[in-house]
């Protein structure tokens, strides 16, 4: 099976949090890129294996999603200059 995975960088650039969007409550993180795509490939494995174990469905995710980004223009007021 196949899922779509969203990874988020944490703020602090201390890596990266991976959510599984079909598989809901299947998160996991990572220092780097390529430790979270690792830790997720396990992270959806043991989670499928749970769902199986207690005789619940296993998710697809049709359609798959597609990623999408977009940016957004948001004027504020300039900040008041002091000293």
């Amino acid at each position: 099976m196949r899922y779509t995975i969203l990874l988020d960088p944490d703020p602090d650039g201390h890596g990266y949090t991976v959510t599984v969007p079909a598989l809901r409550g299947c998160i996991t993180e990572g220092r780097t890129i390529d430790e979270a795509l690792a830790n997720a490939r396990e992270a959806v494995a043991c989670h499928i294996e749970g769902l199986i174990g207690s005789g619940d469905e296993v998710p697809r995710e049709d359609p798959p999603l597609i990623p999408l980004a977009i940016e957004v223009l948001v004027e504020t007021p300039a900040p008041a200059l002091t000293g």
